[in-house]
């Protein structure tokens, strides 16, 4: 019986190489690590207020090569060298980044401070403007309403949510436009990859995140996985992935102020959306184009 029909066997006894499953198998994988946890393979958890918690996909437990290699158009220095990473345990993450909507529950509830003087999201919009200090603190709420154990992904739990299984660029392939994420349409990635010194562009720039969930998602159910907004990471910036941990924990060696960032956004070049790019943000920055999505424990 072929790959492509054949029942996948129980992912906890060893761990697979997800990018060697077809995108139907790794929905199937989703499903079978969803029923051993007594979850589907969507669903959120209840607030103490009543109300639902950020939507959660699971994910579950494998091997991926993490980082790209030089032949990779947008290839920069800090995402080589690609090595294979193991993902020890499944966990569920957010189906999008943390939106103004799901953030004001905080606020209201903690009576967190909200600049005035900053550009601010409501409703569906990615939530912008705070610092991993803020974040932290929606964290430790977010546990207390649930019960349950929230978190940042490390790099590269990041990473392997975002190729669900895949080995190019993007999820979607070996090239996206500005139709399939939102990055600035100014710099596309296929005129880059060919080198063309004139184009038109597809889209209209706009200077602000969309919506979250206006694209198609990768075979997991993530979105906006690329493009919209940055999205901070647990791990401290390394200036490459030489000895980096094979099992996908943080490396010891690290930049205690600085951390990392995945999945560019509005304001960037495509080439800066794809699943290896990475970017350092200060510990105490904070920015329009800078965003978060959470961790669930399973």
């Amino acid at each position: 019986m072929s790959m492509a029909t054949a029942e996948l066997p129980s992912p906890e006894p060893q761990l697979m190489f997800v990018d060697e499953l077809n995108s139907l198998q790794i929905m199937q994988l989703q499903r079978i690590v969803a029923e051993a946890h007594g979850l589907p393979p969507v669903f959120h958890d209840a607030l103490k207020s009543g109300i639902s918690g950020p939507e959660l996909a699971i994910i579950p437990a494998g091997r991926f090569e993490m980082g790209s290699e030089p032949t990779e158009t947008g290839h920069r220095r800090e995402e080589a060298p690609r090595h294979p990473t193991l993902i020890q345990r499944p966990f569920a993450i957010s189906m999008y980044p943390i939106t103004g909507e799901e953030f004001k529950h905080f606020r209201k509830d903690t009576e967190w401070f909200l600049r005035p003087e900053l550009i601010w999201h409501e409703g569906r919009y990615p939530v912008i403007n705070v610092r991993m200090e803020d974040v932290k603190l929606y964290l430790a709420w977010l546990c207390l309403q649930t019960g349950q154990t929230y978190r940042l992904p490390t790099e590269a739990e990041w990473e392997y949510a975002a190729r669900a299984g895949t080995t190019t660029p993007f999820h979607q392939g070996e090239d996206v436009s500005c139709k399939d994420i939102h990055f600035n349409p100014l710099f596309p990635y296929k005129e880059q990859q060919e080198k063309r010194r004139w184009y038109l562009p597809r889209c209209f720039p706009t200077p602000k995140a969309s919506e979250v969930g206006m694209h198609a998602p990768n075979a997991w159910g993530l979105h906006d996985m690329h493009g919209n907004v940055w999205e901070f990471t647990s791990d401290h910036w390394t200036s490459s992935h030489l000895n980096a941990n094979r099992d996908g924990s943080p490396s010891i060696g690290a930049d205690p102020y600085w951390y990392v960032t995945k999945g560019g956004s509005w304001f960037d070049p495509a080439e800066r959306a794809r699943s290896a790019a990475r970017k350092k943000r200060y510990l105490d920055e904070m920015d329009t184009n800078l965003g978060f999505r959470v961790v669930r424990e399973l």
